[in-house]
């Protein structure tokens, strides 16, 4: 029991630095923000974990990379993130279209949960917060590809 609990532990922890990663690395200047592969590595979080563990692994790695540029975000990072992750966690055992559908479900959370925040604590208005929309449509929507390409050659070696 004890090597399974470790197992899950290492295997969030190293999933919360690859969403880092993905989210640090590589990144496409688009409008005033920036297109990143973090959304793919929350996506493969919640289909490779457990669902608290994939929470955690979406809330913490994105949270982190929010640190850098972008504190402000940081709560709304941590609940929007680590619930795409639990979303698409309850798909692990899914066909591709049941995996694709949490994964636009998750997205959508992310993209109304953004508006909101951006409207009501950012901003003050529900105008301003609606520009960024379709660049975070944009973002999990590449992240959906990315996750689809690479779920398969990891899920063997990292599934839980």
């Amino acid at each position: 029991m004890a090597n399974y609990d470790t197992k899950k532990l290492t295997t969030t922890a190293l999933m919360a630095a690859v969403v880092f990663v993905a989210t640090m690395v590589v990144k496409i200047p688009v409008g005033q923000g920036y297109l990143n592969f973090g959304d793919a590595a929350v996506f493969l979080s919640g289909l490779l974990l457990p669902p608290v563990y994939a929470f955690s692994a979406g809330a913490i790695g994105s949270s982190l990379a929010d640190m850098i540029g972008y504190p402000i975000y940081i709560p709304a990072t941590f609940i929007l993130k680590g619930l795409m992750a639990l979303i698409v966690s309850k798909a692990k055992s899914k066909s591709i279209k049941g995996k694709i559908i949490y994964m636009v479900l998750g997205g959508l959370v992310m993209v109304g949960g953004y508006y909101l925040y951006e409207a009501f604590i950012l901003y003050g208005n529900i105008l301003s917060p609606l520009y960024y929309i379709p660049f975070n449509i944009l973002q999990f929507s590449v992240g959906i590809i990315i996750a689809l390409i690479l779920i398969n050659p990891l899920k063997n070696k990292l599934e839980l």
